[in-house]
Parts: structure tokens; C-alpha cells; sequence
């Protein structure tokens, strides 16, 4: 069992099917918060001031007790969000590696040296020295699906740029990422530099968004979450990573086996719980049915059971999250969609849905379901289908699976999203290539350089020789 230090409140923290009891969290109230904030900020100076080469360093031990620790964090991750035991050790191995490729990387950012005269009308006698200082302290906050992946993609670029850091998980998936915590504070980091706050977002998330020592705000979360954070933060930058709505297009020439196979990974991979997710299937009439046929072949194959068990349909993080499903399941099938496959559920526990001749008019057509369902709809014409894709509110991500490269790359120009994959499934990374989203998708670029660069700001130095 794992147990924090308590405060006044503390918060039962049970595995995803509701049955083992994990750990507690504290309740952290206003006080506390500002306590870490205050921490954070008086340590930030001493921390920027190490040499980036220990700072670097610091990060590899980070890296290197994570794997040391790797079974009992896997074991945590598992129980505690429901994610399969070998994909939970496969997120411990992942952090590590791109805990060591920030290390690398914020070594080989140098800044800028610019000329004066290199400008009409500029002097020869002017230079120029661009240098990236920290912004001060960050705040990340922290999904529950990736609890510690998408945090240290936080915590580990605010690091080695000179940043404090003030971290905020999820409630369900808190325990995961205090063990990520624990192996940096192993380090030689100083102590104070990173903070972990926990508590009921309700009752703390004002203060911490809004403080004004917090100088910026990196977020995974609901767009909805994400849009409230982006109004109240005002003059304070953020980086906010939301929800999809992720359309796999398949057109007519498309391998249709290769498709099927990168539609079911890509949708049903942690029991859709994920926004890259591919989450509606715009295909063409003519292969559609053939589509369909092939998509079910695999869907068939997919496990369905506990963390434990490795399965890759496993109970989704809550109750709310299962009867939310169920409603946009429920309301395809009154309006008219076929269901492909019998689908069951058993709390919050759903085995894989998959709906064929989805309309427009259904609320999966266009809402983010979370979870494992899987909404076909059918067209005529591709421009129908660009049409569909870009009136979602999101525009995060987007596949298109054809075998003619060029209709792909000028069929993905007109796509109004941040990433477009071609004949495969839409995912996140590898994590140092660029992650963007459009629209309620989100704000701002990740990825581990992007990342970086975002958490400082460029300090001008001019010479006058």
C-alpha cells in the first residue's frame, strides 16, 4: 500500500474495479498550496543557477531510478487506471526515454547571436546575444490515462530549462505519479524545486491557475477543463493539451486489411481512453461494407478483462466515464445505427462497441466518447468526408488510408487538425516530433524541443563595440 504524508483530508484512493483499496492522497487545501508555491518560487533561482550539464545530469538519475523502480510503479500505474501490467511497464520505459532525450536536448540549445549590420540600416558595432532564460515556476497538471508519461512531459522540460516546478495529477492516478516524484528526490535535485499538490481541483484549481507566482501553465486534460484554465490564467502563457474527435478517412483504394488493423489498434488501444483515439470512421461507400467485415474480424480478437490479465479492453477509469458510453451507444442505436457486434457491460466494464451507418444527426457522430466505440459512417465523395471532419469542434489528429500519396497530402491540407498520419493509426509521437492541436483540441506545441521552448522566454543582450 502506498501512503503520503496526510494533511487534514485525505482521499481513498481504489483500484479501477473498485475492489483493493491503493492508497490515500492528501487533501490539500488553500494553504498548503500556497506553502508549495512559495517553495517552489524560493528555489527556482538556486536550482537555474546549477550548470546545465549537472542539471542534465540530475534528469538521467531520474531516468535511471525510474527503471530501477519500474515493477512497483507498473504495478500501480495498473491497478490504479486500469491500464494493462506490460503497457504500464511499457509507459515506465517511455518516460525514461524521453526523460534522456530532454537531458540531451536542453544541452544543445545555445541561444542566438545575431549582427547588427546584417539589417538595412543597422551598425556592424551592434551584436546581438539571444539567451532562453526560465520563465520562473510551472505548473503542470496532469491526466489520468498517462499518469506518469504525460507528466514527466512536463515536469522534465520546466527541468532542464531552469524552471520550479509545481505539480498538480489527477486524483485517480495521483499515486502514480508521487512514485514518479519519489525516484526524482532521489536525485540530487534540490528538494524544494519540485512541489506535488493534491486535492480536489474544485477547491484548489483557482488559486493554482490564477497565483501569481505560477508563471506558466502546461495542461492535459477535458477541453472544457482546458478552455476554463485558458480564461482565467489571462496574461500567463499555457500550454494546453485537450480532447479529439480523431476521424480515420478511408478512401477507395486503400489497403483495407492494413486499415482495419490501424483502426482497431488506434481505437481500441486502453479501451479508447486517449485522445489521440481514433474515434469516428469516415469510409467510402464503395469499400465500406468490406471495411466493416474486416474491422470486426479483428475487433473479435481483442481481449476484454482486467489490468491484470494484460487485457486490452479493461474496466475504464469510473462509473461516470461507463454510463457516459453507454448514452452515446444507446442514442445511435434509437436513431437508427447498426451495432456489428453484440457488446456487453458489467460496471464499468464495456466489451468493444463498433456502429455502422452512423449519421449525422447521432451525438457519437460527433462527441468524444472515451472509451471503447467505435462510429462508422458512410459517404459518396471525399470532399463530403474533409466536410464532416472539419466541422468537429476538435482537431487533434486525423488518418487517411489510401494508396495514392498525393490525393493523401492535398486531402490532409484541407484538414483542419495538428497532426495528419498516412496509412496508419493517429497517435502521440515518437515524443520529440511535434504535437499540436487545432480548435478545442488545444494550445500551444508539445514535443520534447517545442516543449522547452515554450517554458522559457528569449532575454536580448546588445553589445556596442
Amino acid at each position: 500500500m502506498i501512503s503520503t504524508t496526510l494533511l487534514s483530508k485525505e482521499k481513498e484512493i481504489y483500484s479501477v474495479t473498485g475492489e483493493e483499496r491503493i492508497g490515500v492522497i492528501p487533501i490539500m487545501d488553500n494553504e498548503a498550496v500556497e506553502k508549495a508555491i512559495s517553495k517552489a518560487k524560493e528555489a527556482q533561482p538556486q536550482w537555474a543557477e546549477i550548470e546545465l550539464y549537472k542539471r542534465a545530469e540530475i534528469l538521467h538519475d531520474w531516468a535511471d531510478q525510474l527503471l530501477k523502480n519500474q515493477t512497483n510503479i507498473a504495478e500501480v500505474i495498473s491497478k490504479e487506471v486500469g491500464k494493462g501490467y506490460d503497457a504500464a511497464k511499457k509507459e515506465v520505459t517511455r518516460t525514461a526515454d524521453l526523460i534522456r532525450y530532454v537531458a540531451e536536448e536542453g544541452c544543445r540549445m545555445h541561444g542566438e547571436l545575431m549582427k547588427g549590420d546584417s539589417f538595412k540600416g543597422g551598425k556592424a558595432t551592434k551584436l546581438a546575444m539571444v539567451d532562453q532564460a526560465p520563465l520562473g515556476v510551472i505548473l503542470a497538471i496532469s491526466p489520468f490515462n498517462y499518469p506518469v508519461n504525460l507528466a514527466a512531459s512536463k515536469i522534465a522540460p520546466a527541468l532542464i530549462s531552469g524552471n520550479a516546478v509545481v505539480f498538480k495529477p489527477a486524483s485517480q492516478g495521483a499515486l502514480s505519479g508521487l512514485l514518479m516524484v519519489k525516484a526524482l528526490l532521489q536525485t540530487d535535485i534540490p528538494q524544494e524545486a519540485v512541489q506535488t499538490v493534491t486535492g480536489k481541483g474544485s477547491e484548489i484549481g483557482d488559486l493554482l491557475v490564477t497565483h501569481p507566482d505560477i508563471d506558466m501553465i502546461t495542461f492535459t486534460g477535458s477541453s472544457a477543463t482546458g478552455q476554463a484554465i485558458s480564461q482565467k490564467a489571462k496574461m500567463k502563457p499555457v500550454v494546453l493539451e485537450l480532447g479529439g474527435k480523431d476521424p480515420a478517412i478511408v478512401l477507395e483504394d486503400a489497403d483495407l486489411s492494413l486499415a482495419a488493423e490501424q483502426i482497431v489498434s488506434g481505437a481500441f488501444s486502453y479501451s479508447g481512453q486517449r485522445c489521440t483515439a481514433i474515434k469516428r470512421v469516415l469510409a467510402d461507400q464503395q469499400i465500406a461494407d468490406e471495411l466493416v467485415g474486416k474491422i470486426k474480424e479483428q475487433v473479435e480478437q481483442l481481449s476484454v478483462g482486467l489490468p491484470e490479465e494484460n487485457a486490452t479492453i479493461t474496466p475504464l477509469i469510473n462509473t461516470q466515464a461507463a454510463d457516459y458510453v453507454e448514452e452515446l451507444i444507446e442514442d445511435a442505436l434509437e436513431k437508427g445505427a447498426t451495432p456489428v457486434l453484440n457488446h456487453t457491460r458489467k460496471d464499468n466494464l464495456i466489451s468493444p462497441a463498433v456502429l455502422d451507418h452512423v449519421t449525422i444527426d447521432m451525438r457519437i457522430a460527433w462527441e468524444e466518447p472515451f472509451g471503447p466505440v467505435l462510429p462508422i459512417l458512410h459517404f459518396k465523395e471525399e470532399g463530403e468526408m474533409i466536410k464532416i471532419a472539419n466541422q468537429s469542434e476538435y482537431g487533434l489528429q486525423a488518418s487517411i488510408f489510401t494508396k495514392d500519396v498525393q490525393k493523401a497530402l492535398f486531402m490532409g491540407s484541407k484538414l483542419n487538425v495538428g497532426s495528419v498520419q498516412l496509412n496508419a493509426k493517429t497517435e502521440r509521437g515518437p515524443d520529440h516530433f511535434p504535437f499540436i492541436g487545432a480548435k478545442s483540441s488545444g494550445l500551444g506545441s508539445q514535443g520534447i524541443r517545442r516543449s522547452i521552448e515554450s517554458m522559457t522566454r528569449d532575454k536580448l543582450f546588445v553589445l556596442n563595440l
